[in-house]
């Protein structure tokens, strides 16, 4: 704890963790400590690894770009759940370029996959629909729809194929979407002239 000017200023050693993609969206976690917050000199990428079949966000430094996500918690302060999780990931160091509101000031890390150890998806390692719906649908409930348009303009690589299992999902923190969501959804990659696979 430190004193300055008669205000008391608290330091901990809380860790966090900063989530760009899924673990935007609530409801695929149990995290019951969230909060938005911005994460400068980072944009998102779709990447695949060996580990996966599939491509997934990763992110990437880049000095001029902010990407809007939410810090929440580790449980426990154990990261074991977490990283399992986010297997393809290495954790890096990031409570220095990130803008919260949380009263003291917590470590705060991000996950990213290192270069060399990923490569740009391709039609036999695309993206699923039902995993962008999830972001998507995260990125709606917490920053609406101006929040979806920014997700989109800070994600690069939209020359990614994308998946449609909507109709049997693959990833298996899949949610069910409104109309208006799969629309919204819909809108964006057809903006960006994403080409769409179907099984």
């Amino acid at each position: 704890m430190t004193q300055i000017k008669g205000a008391t200023i608290t330091y901990t050693a809380d860790a966090y963790f900063f989530g760009y993609g899924s673990l935007v969206n609530r409801d695929t976690h149990d995290y019951a400590e969230a909060h938005g917050a911005r994460l400068n000199g980072w944009r998102r990428v779709w990447r695949h690894t060996t580990l996966r079949p599939v491509a997934y966000l990763t992110a990437v430094p880049d000095p001029d770009c902010e990407i809007d996500g939410l810090i929440a918690a580790v449980p426990g302060q154990n990261w074991s759940a977490l990283d399992a999780r986010e297997r393809a990931y290495d954790r890096v160091h990031a409570a220095h370029q990130v803008r919260h509101d949380l009263p003291h000031r917590p470590e705060i890390s991000v996950y990213t996959i290192p270069r060399g150890r990923h490569g740009p998806p391709c039609e036999t390692h695309p993206a699923l629909l039902s995993y962008i719906d999830v972001v998507v649908q995260g990125y709606l409930r917490e920053f609406g729809e101006a929040g979806v348009t920014r997700f989109f303009d800070t994600t690069d690589g939209w020359d990614t194929p994308v998946l449609n299992d909507r109709a049997a999902p693959r990833y298996p923190r899949h949610r069910k979407l409104s109309a208006d969501e799969r629309g919204l959804v819909d809108d964006e990659l057809a903006r960006r002239g994403v080409r769409i696979l179907h099984d």
